[in-house]
């Protein structure tokens, strides 16, 4: 199920964003096979596969690529995907045989998905690198943090997440729309460089308009404004106020009991370092449930910030299942959601040869050719 159904993809078997990019769209419903090296490469952050939940959703296969057979093997099963996910470096799948020229020979219409750090081209396109070092580039990096402060790491969640996952699989679904209208396929370039200043689209205007400082920490919405700030409570949990538009404001400092002349001008910067500090003292006089009690139901843009544990059990998100148990792991749900075509629960990880030749490859390749093939198990 999922509106995807019926969309094939072959996963080259990688780490981070590419790997992301294939869950997505197996969540959907699209069918993803990952071939995976027959000797797996390290996983980035060791841990028992159960845990590595970006796998989830798809069945596994191991190939030697290196081999003409496992080479010939994955071509045939090109013939019938709408697309191919790989994130290598520039260069290396052609090296190995499968690049975009000799998969467009197999498949015309195959929407070939490269995911990099630095991009197919540029003097870092063969360049180690990672998700820190990609939105350091960009001028992401250098404006996130407080006042004073390093520039803090947003997880990998901007550039391998944001600025890579969503943009490849985004693209490879533009990708097969347009296959499917000209039966021509193409080559999706996403680099996280390219993903992650695209993400910062609108920062890069208000900084053109003289609306952003290049001084962190003192803009709107980098912890610079006391109305959208994180703030301790008598507890020592945080808080987070987002109360941006005046009349979210203004309630806000109602319900808190802090009067606006303490506070000055909400749009006036120089006066927003007093106002931090009021507001810094009167956070600090309930506990954060205390304060969630008083405003969570009201329209003053506040809202706890909770632990990956806790925000498990928070009811808003117990309700809507964001986060759901899969084999004894919690994690996040499928998303978006649909009204008709509603995914399947994701289904764990599974390992190369968890499931016998015919299991994983049902819908890829004939009954002779499976049958075939499970002489030698995964064509290997």
């Amino acid at each position: 199920m999922g509106p995807l159904e019926g969309v094939k993809i072959v996963e080259l078997a990688g780490i981070g964003p590419s790997p992301m990019a294939a869950m997505l769209l197996a969540d959907l419903g699209a069918t993803v096979l990952r071939i995976e090296r027959t000797v797996p490469a390290a996983l980035g952050i060791e841990r028992p596969l159960k845990y590595n939940v970006l796998l989830r959703n798809r069945k596994t296969i191991a190939i030697d690529l290196k081999s003409t057979e496992g080479k010939d093997f994955v071509l045939r099963l090109i013939q019938e995907a709408d697309a191919l996910i790989e994130g290598f470096r520039p260069g290396v799948t052609e090296r190995l045989g499968l690049g975009p020229e000799a998969c467009f020979a197999r498949n015309p219409r195959l929407v070939y998905g490269r995911m990099t750090g630095w991009g197919q081209n540029g003097p870092l396109s063969q360049v180690a690198g990672h998700d820190l070092n990609y939105i350091g580039l960009t001028g992401v990096l250098d404006a996130t943090g407080r006042a004073g402060a390093p520039p803090t790491p947003p997880l990998n969640l901007v550039g391998d997440f944001g600025g890579g996952a969503l943009y490849l699989a985004l693209g490879v679904l533009a990708g097969i729309i347009e296959a499917r209208r000209s039966g021509i396929g193409q080559v999706v370039d996403a680099a996280i460089v390219d993903g992650a200043a695209s993400l910062a689209t609108s920062l890069f205007g208000l900084h053109a308009a003289g609306l952003w400082s290049g001084s962190r920490g003192n803009n709107l919405l980098d912890s610079g404004a006391y109305f959208y700030e994180v703030y301790e409570c008598a507890d020592g949990k945080w808080i987070s106020v987002a109360a941006i538009e005046k009349k979210f404001h203004d309630r806000l400092l109602e319900l808190i009991g802090v009067d606006h002349e303490e506070i000055g001008l909400q749009n006036d910067p120089s006066g927003w370092p007093r106002a931090k500090a009021v507001l810094s003292a009167r956070f600090k006089t309930r506990t954060q449930q205390e304060w969630c009690d008083l405003l969570s139901q009201e329209d003053v843009c506040v809202a706890p910030v909770l632990s990956l544990d806790e925000a498990a059990l928070h009811a808003h998100i117990r309700e809507r299942e964001v986060l759901i148990d899969v084999d004894g792991v919690m994690q996040p749900a499928p998303a978006p959601r649909f009204s008709r075509t509603v995914p399947d629960r994701p289904s764990p990880p599974k390992a190369a040869g968890a499931e016998s030749v015919a299991e994983a490859l049902c819908g890829w390749l004939s009954p002779s050719e499976l049958q075939a093939w499970g002489q030698t198990p995964y064509g290997v």
